[in-house]
């Protein structure tokens, strides 16, 4: 054999060498885990959970205090709700709702519920919601949001009763304004539980309706 033909037969088996050895690393490299610096890794994401309270608050309540979420309805179309510590009394899903005034009753010292109601204040009687007040018992908390029109058929005692909870607003009530509200008998003063929106064209949200009313907090122990 001549010697460029062993040279050839000897280039050959080192090229046949090299590339096994080159393939066999590649291949043991790859099938390796990669391990980054810890500084190049990023930290895990941790899920920012929102804890919830008593009627969906965010903080819990002091001692003896009583939470509280009220929301007038929207328009005409989505009815208002009452929780009152951790309990729904009033809302379009239980069907207990109505346009006008929807009005609970709550014992001001347990929280225990006395009662609800529904008065509708565009076409029905006046006096069935004037009797209602009179005859609300000592110590109970009178829960109002109104729903589509609290106010046409208002008259002077029925504005008068429920100044006479605390309202700084029940005088000035009219067609389709919104109004939530906290009171109750013999309040010295007027209740810090009260948001008002008047109907008006220049600051409606909604066509003919202002903006729902969400009220919610913490009760202090009777009397507030």
């Amino acid at each position: 054999m001549r010697v460029s033909g062993v040279l050839r037969l000897l280039a050959l088996i080192f090229a046949i060498i090299t590339t096994w050895i080159f393939v066999r690393s590649y291949m043991s490299f790859s099938m390796k885990t990669i391990r980054l610096p810890r500084w190049l890794v990023p930290p895990p994401t941790k899920e920012i959970q929102v804890v919830k309270y008593k009627c969906g608050l965010t903080k819990p309540c002091p001692a003896n205090h009583f939470a509280f979420k009220i929301c007038s309805g929207a328009a005409n179309v989505v009815g208002p709700s009452m929780c009152f510590e951790g309990h729904t009394i009033m809302s379009p899903v239980k069907n207990n709702v109505g346009r006008g005034l929807n009005i609970a009753l709550v014992n001001g010292t347990t929280g225990a519920v006395l009662g609800q109601r529904a008065f509708d204040m565009y076409s029905g009687d006046v006096n069935h919601l004037v009797k209602f007040l009179k005859e609300i018992p000592g110590g109970a908390l009178v829960l109002v949001a109104s729903y589509d029109d609290p106010g046409t058929k208002m008259n002077d005692e029925s504005r008068k009763l429920f100044s006479d909870l605390g309202s700084s607003y029940a005088k000035q009530l009219g067609f389709r304004d919104s109004w939530v509200f906290i009171g109750t008998k013999d309040l010295r003063g007027k209740s810090p539980f009260e948001q008002f929106l008047k109907n008006s064209p220049d600051t409606n949200k909604y066509e003919g309706w202002p903006e729902l009313l969400e009220m919610e907090g913490c009760l202090p122990p009777k009397p507030f």
